[in-house]
């Protein structure tokens, strides 16, 4: 099924804005300032702009997506 579908001016570059990055992070690539806040945790979930900011760090995977989605926000998993 092949669908054409017209976006409105500045739509995609809306879309494209909200777009977040989110991939694991070893705690232990981390500053020692963080490090001491995992709790004993091996890997941490970074939220990330398009522009390759930092937005948050998170225990787990699926607390990334739902932070992300609460905020507006469409998440794509990086590797």
């Amino acid at each position: 099924m092949d669908t054409k579908y017209d976006f409105e001016p500045g739509e995609t570059q809306e879309i494209a804005q909200s777009i977040v990055y989110v991939r694991s992070v070893n705690v232990a690539d981390l500053p020692k300032d963080v490090r001491d806040h995992a709790e004993g945790l091996k890997t941490l979930y970074a939220v990330h702009s398009v522009e390759g900011e930092r937005l948050a760090l998170v225990k787990d995977r699926e607390l990334a997506f739902v932070l992300a989605r609460q905020n507006n926000m469409v998440p794509v998993t990086v590797h």
